[in-house]
């Protein structure tokens, strides 16, 4: 595993791929996480050259397929998938990962499922036809769901089922966050062959119940101890996952900081999780 910045995860704002390699090479990180639209405009040349100045590995992209809308937005952005799936191939990054919303006022679970892999089936190809795998992330809070008059997917049982549905190079974002609120433990993450795990993100939780949590309020990384971290981590290590872990904090403190301070938090906070957890 090794450690990856997503300046926007953290509420930094950088001025283009060239600015937030530097803040990672700055600051100790392995890789970065980036826009493959911005990658797009620059050409994969000069985005390989950027990351080579910087001396930091491009570790994965938003999914760039808007499959939660109106089916004219859906058909517009798979059309231009196949283009940004070449770009990412030459730039030889193989990971994209996005949510999942975890309820639906108008779509029972199997309807919903059945749009999920309709919409996803395509995309998966076009991605497949590059050695590019989709992680999908549940969105475990009880508080994510509640007053909605259907629940979706919200565990990684359920994301194992839209992940069958949709195709074989479909697997998991994992969030320790999500892990944690969907009341899972090392067993669920332990089965798990390391290529069906795409990307990672960690984090912690505020001193409330389980239940209680509320998806926008986290904290950095072994902060509280809510979340064991420890067992997170240490169960990816044991079922080999070797890719990168980013951290998704939604830190209102950590947004107030200067880009420079909140990236330095950051990295010590990985750091300190990555050696608790006997990856380093």
């Amino acid at each position: 595993m090794f450690t990856s910045l997503s300046p926007g995860a953290i509420g930094v704002k950088v001025d283009g791929l060239q600015e937030g390699l530097a803040l990672a090479a700055k600051h100790g990180f392995s890789g970065y996480h980036f826009g493959i639209g911005e990658a797009a405009q620059l050409g994969a040349t000069r985005v390989l050259e950027l990351a080579g100045e910087a001396g930091v590995r491009l570790s994965a992209f938003g999914f760039p397929l808007d499959f939660r809308s109106d089916e004219a937005a859906f058909e517009q952005d798979l059309a231009a998938l196949p283009a940004l799936a070449q770009v990412a191939a030459d730039l030889d990054v193989g990971r994209t990962a996005t949510w999942i919303t975890p309820a639906s006022e108008e779509l029972n679970f199997a309807d919903n499922l059945a749009l999920h892999a309709r919409r996803l089936q395509p995309a998966v190809a076009i991605l497949a036809d590059q050695g590019i795998r989709l992680g999908l992330e549940y969105v475990g809070p009880k508080t994510s769901r509640d007053g909605k008059k259907h629940d979706f997917v919200h565990c990684m049982d359920q994301m194992s089922e839209l992940c069958g549905a949709v195709g074989d190079n479909c697997g998991y974002l994992l969030d320790a966050w999500h892990w944690y609120t969907a009341h899972e433990d090392a067993s669920h993450l332990q089965r798990l062959s390391p290529d069906q795990v795409v990307d990672v993100h960690v984090n912690d939780a505020p001193e409330r119940s389980v239940d209680e949590q509320i998806d926008n309020q986290r904290c950095l990384p072994g902060e509280t101890g809510v979340i064991d971290i420890s067992t997170f981590l240490g169960s990816l290590k044991q079922i080999g996952y070797d890719g990168p872990v980013m951290v998704e904090p939604f830190s209102q403190p950590l947004r107030e900081m200067a880009a420079d301070d909140a990236c330095a938090a950051t990295m010590t906070a990985l750091d300190r999780v990555f050696v608790e957890s006997g990856l380093a």
